[in-house]
């Protein structure tokens, strides 16, 4: 079910490539479905999948899949459709519950019947709507940054000061968008993540890597369909049915993981979750982190999440 190709899908220059070369992390890619994706593995024993967001590449879990490894996981970061050169979405479609089917497929394709998933920022919504698409598959779930639930949407609607912090995504339904992007070495990406997480500096191997990532053909253009569609409904049936699957109550055990200083997305969102989570629901802010409080405070998130994972 794995083909291995030859050519890197992570730039050398990132985390990926420093713990490749002390040989924690391996990259390969994975026939699952239609897509040919890259992935970041590490260890061996039960699944787990972390699943990266906007903007940003399945390179920056290369701390959290080494300390997976060392506590006996089979930890595999792959990269979401659009984020590689060929990965374009086949269907044209990232929704929800698109990014939820590649979940799924991966986890098939990687032979097991069932994993724990992991999801930052858009990552997050992909293993909420896999988790709702077939719970079956899904042992236990971490969201972070990005809340679930009906809040989100209304706080688009009706509150001025998410409806600040996302301005991005309403700036990328203009034409400009993509030139915005990738002005300047892609400096409106810089912005994004010195607002996102005030006071953390990502290092500079790391945002040439990320840079890497958005600077191969097609993915600027690919990823802003993201956001292009995440306000419209979609146009045929069989898409609205299958969004309404993944957008439903959650029935796996979760943990949510919210930075106490995001200012991507306010961390009082993510008060009331609990109502849409069936099976049992922990919610924790984090302290002294912004929206990417995976790498802003590595230890005490792989605590939290290990401590979930393992109960």
């Amino acid at each position: 079910m794995t083909q291995v190709t030859q050519r890197p899908p992570f730039a050398e220059g990132s985390p990926a490539g420093t713990f490749q070369a002390a040989g924690l992390v391996r990259r390969r890619t994975v026939q699952a479905g239609v897509l040919e994706v890259p992935i970041l593995e590490a260890g061996s024993g039960p699944l787990v999948l972390c699943l990266h967001g906007f903007p940003d590449h399945a390179a920056s879990w290369a701390g959290l899949l080494d300390r997976l490894a060392q506590e006996g996981y089979w930890a595999v970061a792959p990269a979401q459709r659009g984020y590689w050169p060929g990965g374009a979405a086949p269907d044209g479609s990232y929704r929800a519950s698109a990014t939820g089917q590649d979940v799924l497929a991966l986890i098939e394709a990687l032979g097991r019947r069932q994993a724990d998933l992991i999801g930052h920022d858009l990552g997050a919504r992909a293993a909420y709507a896999a988790a709702n698409l077939d719970a079956t598959r899904v042992r236990k779930l971490v969201g972070m940054a990005v809340p679930y639930g009906p809040q989100l949407r209304n706080a688009w609607v009706a509150d001025g000061d998410q409806q600040r912090r996302s301005w991005y995504m309403f700036f990328f339904q203009t034409a400009m968008a993509q030139a915005a992007v990738e002005l300047n070495d892609f400096a409106l990406i810089d912005r994004l993540w010195r607002e996102w997480s005030p006071g953390y500096e990502l290092p500079e191997t790391e945002r040439a890597a990320l840079k890497e990532t958005l600077r191969a053909p097609g993915v600027v253009a690919e990823t802003l369909g993201y956001y292009r569609q995440l306000f419209t409904p979609p146009a045929d049936e069989e898409t609205r049915a299958l969004e309404a699957r993944a957008g439903g109550a959650i029935s796996v055990p979760s943990l949510y993981l919210h930075g106490a200083d995001d200012n991507c997305m306010s961390v009082g969102l993510s008060a009331g979750m609990e109502a849409v989570f069936k099976s049992g629901f922990q919610r924790v802010a984090v302290p002294g982190a912004g929206h990417f409080l995976h790498l802003e405070q590595p230890t005490t998130v792989a605590d939290h999440i290990l401590g979930f994972l393992n109960s």
